[in-house]
This record gives structure tokens, sequence and C-alpha cells, in this order.
């Protein structure tokens, strides 16, 4: 009589803990289930295809009035020439459900971002592609761009390359070897910074630092000093301040004068004077 009982017991035991988790097991199933989705894709987004969106860029191309230049900021070779450099890296596989944004007009959304700095929004109604993905193509490109032309900009490494830069100023600035200035970009202060980043003008910034030669082409950059950091601050800061008071691949040569042996060192040029300590 013991023994039935206690199998009785058991199988009371067992049937319990089956409805349980049955009843358990069924309301999880009910909190994950997913709300069934309005649409797959904005209405507005729909009729896009590689076509229509090649189609803008070729209107702009056709227009000879140049407003491709104004879109873009750079001329069709220039656009072309930085395609072909990374086309390769930005281009993405076509899939099943839809066709990848081509890597032309991957590369024309960054360059309208970088020419106008237009919000994603903007660029979502321009080009019919949502502000998520844009937000994601703009830094890919970027990057891209980075590791293609990262050796377009740099510092002459010997004497006669600095020369050949003096001779492009000598006409109008003797024994400049290049143009300076700094550029305040403006961002949103960036978290627990303080006063960090906050400049004369009332805003946040980063400085953008560059040195061009009488071309216009750039040599040397350097970006990312805090905005509350002043001009002289800012150049002291950098390598090519470093290479100065290293004497490290920074052209200057000695003059032999009727009277005397001067000393003229070659200089960069500004627009306005950069305060910092004497060497």
């Amino acid at each position: 009589m013991d023994g039935e009982i206690a199998t009785a017991a058991a199988g009371l035991l067992c049937a319990l803990a089956i409805y349980n988790y049955a009843d358990i097991s069924k309301r999880i199933t009910i909190k994950k289930k997913w709300r069934k989705r309005r649409w797959w894709i904005t209405t507005i987004h729909r009729n896009r295809t590689s076509a229509v969106m090649e189609k803008q860029i070729d209107e702009l191309v056709a227009e000879p009035s140049g407003e491709f230049k104004k879109f873009s900021r750079m001329s069709l070779n220039d656009f072309e020439y930085l395609l072909n450099q990374i086309s390769s890296q930005i281009s993405k596989q076509d899939t099943q459900l839809r066709k990848a944004i081509p890597a032309q007009i991957r590369l024309a959304i960054t360059l309208r971002y970088l020419a106008t700095g237009d919000s994603y929004e903007s660029l979502h109604f321009l080009f019919k592609i949502s502000p998520q993905i844009i937000s994601e193509i703009i830094p890919e490109v970027c990057l891209a761009l980075c590791q293609a032309l990262k050796d377009e900009i740099r510092i002459p490494s010997c004497p006669e390359e600095w020369l050949c830069i003096e001779k492009g100023f000598a006409r109008k600035f003797p024994r400049a070897i290049g143009s300076i200035d700094g550029k305040h970009i403006v961002l949103d202060c960036p978290f627990n910074c303080g006063s960090e980043y906050y400049n004369y003008k009332r805003t946040y910034s980063i400085v953008l630092l560059a040195l061009v030669d009488s071309q216009y082409n750039f040599i040397f950059a350097d970006i990312g000093c805090q905005g509350r950091i002043s001009d002289g601050g800012v150049f002291t800061n950098t390598l090519l301040w470093n290479k100065i008071c290293t004497n490290s691949s920074i052209y200057h040569r000695r003059i032999l004068c009727p009277v005397q042996i001067l000393m003229f060192h070659t200089f960069f040029w500004e627009m306005e004077p950069l305060h910092f300590q004497n060497t």
C-alpha cells in the first residue's frame, strides 16, 4: 500500500512539474512575441535603385554650369580618382533582399557631408537612404580615404625638397618655406571635459592646423588639439615644432654677406603672429 501511495505521489509531482514548465514556456513565448511591422521599408525609399541613385550623379556631371563641383566641392577628375582609390574598400555585396548602395553614391554622400556639414536627416531626403545607413557609410568612407591618402600629406624629408618649396615663395615672400594657419572645428562638448574644449569664440572646438606650400598643397596637418589652447600652444604641441627644435629635416642655411656672415633662418608665414618661445 505504501508503495502505491509513493508511486501516485511521484506521478502527481511529475504532472505538476510538466504543467508548470508548459505554463512558464507559454508566458515567455508571449513576452518575446514581436510586434508586426507596419512596413519593411519607408515608402519614399521603395523606388530607390542603383540606377536611380547613379542617375542623380550623372545629371550633375552632365550639367555644363559646373553643378557637380558645387555639389561635391571638387572636379569630376578628382572625384573619379578618389573613387578608384577606395572603391574596393567601400563596396558591398548585393543580397537576396536588396541591392547594395554603389561605391560612387557612398563617396558622394560623404563628400557632401564633409563639404556642407548637412545633418544625416537632410542627406536622407537628398539620397533616399536612411539616416541609420548614412551614419555607417560616412565613417567607413572617411576611414578608407585616410588609409588611401595618408602618404599624400608628408613633411619634406631633405633640404632639397624644402628648397623647392622656398623657390615657390621667393618672388613675394623670400625665405618662406610654408604658409601655416589654424581652423577651429566646432563640436558638441565632449562628455565630462568641462572647459577643456571651450574657446575664445564661446564654442567648443578642436583645432585643425595645416601647413601648405606656394601651390596650396598640404605638406603638414595636425588635428585634435583642444580649442582652449592658444595658436602658439597648438603649434608647440605638433610634430612639426618638435622637428624644428631638433633641426630634424627642417631646412635652413647660411648666407654670406659683404659685411658679415649672417644666419637667415627660413620661416613659416602666417597672417598673424604665433606667440611661442624663441629658440
